[in-house]
């Protein structure tokens, strides 16, 4: 129950708060960014107008506005609004909240917008237990999470709920949101005669990432810790107040997403990208042995014969990296990077393989042919094993014409790329030549 002095601590608070918090828009015509969101016409905006808001997941990068946004919609569509974080909140507090916001219905009719920040945090009994009120409209539930829903949350809580995935703030959102706290009297620096420089702007929108909350941090720092009025806020200050650039990575979806991106560009032959998004994972703190696995993978699979020494050198990258380790280890992994995205490509390798195995699970088993059975051991003779096998070595261009495999396949078919254009050559003299064997029965499997 509010008394005499309640006002007076709220403002305290308010004043104590920093300058990212205290920016915080109130209402959803002033909030900047996320037009694909809740832009005009939007699903999301349409709901919150039509008070039909249900449970909603808030998905996507930190400082973007996730609580800002959950904080408006209990505004505007007038519900009390909850907030627990899911790290420092269990079972027992999640059920007295729960049962506060039904008794409120019941008593008042007041409904509740229970906000659940790193809602990803919650395991799966804390999930269950808001499944009931979520689905009787006991409450309104906005989770936020940095981490994908679809993998971090339950697929009942996920089937109950809308999925807005919100996107890191363009460079104009944050320059919006920059200026505007320093003409703001009321909540930002309007008070403190601050001008900032177009370059010191352009600085903490670039080192920002897209995160309000860092750019508005960092320019309070600078402003804070000078005694000059009226300042003048220069690159040089925000260079300062910047110290070290975060980098934002997490082992989920960031780390995921990055390593994609990293073999898609050497894929695709782009040295340049694909050493962005190694030196991106290197300064989030990626295991390195993660990215020589990766590089070791994609010289087989992305490359394969047409050129063979990319094997030896993810290998070599591996062995390498394990032995030097960081921060030396990033030139080997650079080095491995460059040669494999420079690498003429073929997957032919990767095709051949996939189409052996899948012929193996889904079509009857080969017999192996009786003269390419093992005859080292005792009786084998008897069995007529190993009889008529011919030594490949015996024939003068060391190939022997038989039968291997008992039915015509071809899997591997070489690429006119790299050094496969040359085995492709010979592959082709190989096939014929063994083509003279003893006539073989036909497969309708790949050719």
């Amino acid at each position: 129950m509010a008394d005499l002095f309640s006002a007076s601590r709220a403002a305290n608070i308010a004043r104590a708060a920093p300058l990212a918090a205290r920016m915080r828009p109130r209402r959803l015509s002033d909030y900047i960014g996320q037009e694909k969101v809740i832009g005009k016409g939007m699903l999301l905006r349409r709901l919150i107008e039509a008070d039909r808001l249900g449970s909603v997941i808030l998905y996507g990068p930190p400082g973007i506005g996730k609580t800002t946004l959950a904080e408006i919609i209990a505004h505007e569509t007038k519900r009390r609004f909850i907030e627990l974080s899911a790290t420092a909140s269990g079972v027992k507090e999640l059920r007295e909240v729960l049962e506060a916001a039904r008794r409120r219905l019941e008593d008042d009719g007041q409904r509740t917008c229970l906000f659940i920040d790193e809602i990803h945090r919650f395991n799966k009994a804390q999930q269950d237990v808001l499944l009931p009120d979520v689905e009787s409209g006991v409450i309104a539930l906005i989770g936020a999470t940095t981490q994908n829903p679809f993998f971090a949350l339950t697929s009942a809580l996920v089937s109950r709920s809308r999925i807005f995935e919100m996107e890191s703030l363009s460079r104009e959102n944050i320059a919006a949101v920059l200026q505007r706290a320093v003409a703001d009297s009321d909540h930002g620096l309007g008070c403190e005669q601050v001008s900032l420089s177009p370059e010191a702007l352009d600085f903490l929108v670039e080192t920002s990432d897209g995160d309000a909350r860092r750019a508005l941090g960092a320019l309070e720092i600078g402003v804070l810790s000078s005694s000059e009025r009226p300042l003048r806020f220069s690159l040089e200050m925000a260079r300062e107040s910047v110290q070290r650039k975060a980098i934002t990575y997490d082992s989920g979806d960031t780390h995921y997403d990055c390593a994609s991106a990293l073999i898609k560009s050497i894929r695709g032959s782009d040295s340049d990208a694909g050493l962005y998004w190694l030196a991106r994972m290197l300064e989030g703190g990626e295991d390195v042995r993660f990215l020589t696995r990766r590089l070791v993978i994609l010289a087989s699979e992305d490359i394969g014969n047409a050129d063979p020494r990319a094997l030896v050198i993810a290998v070599a990258t591996m062995q390498a990296t394990e032995f030097v380790g960081l921060p030396e280890c990033q030139l080997v992994l650079a080095q491995a990077v460059i040669y494999l995205a420079l690498a003429p490509k073929s997957n032919a390798c990767t095709v051949a393989i996939d189409a052996a195995r899948r012929d193996v699970r889904e079509k009857a088993v080969l017999p192996v042919p009786r003269h390419l059975q093992d005859k080292h051991y005792a009786g084998a003779r008897r069995l007529g094993h190993g009889d008529g096998y011919e030594y490949a070595h015996d024939a003068p261009d060391g190939i022997a014409v038989q039968e291997y495999l008992g039915v015509e396949k071809r899997y591997y078919v070489p690429t006119d790329r790299g050094l496969e254009r040359d085995l492709g050559e010979r592959l082709a003299e190989i096939r014929r030549r063994l083509a003279q064997a003893v006539p073989l029965r036909s497969d309708s499997g790949p050719q």
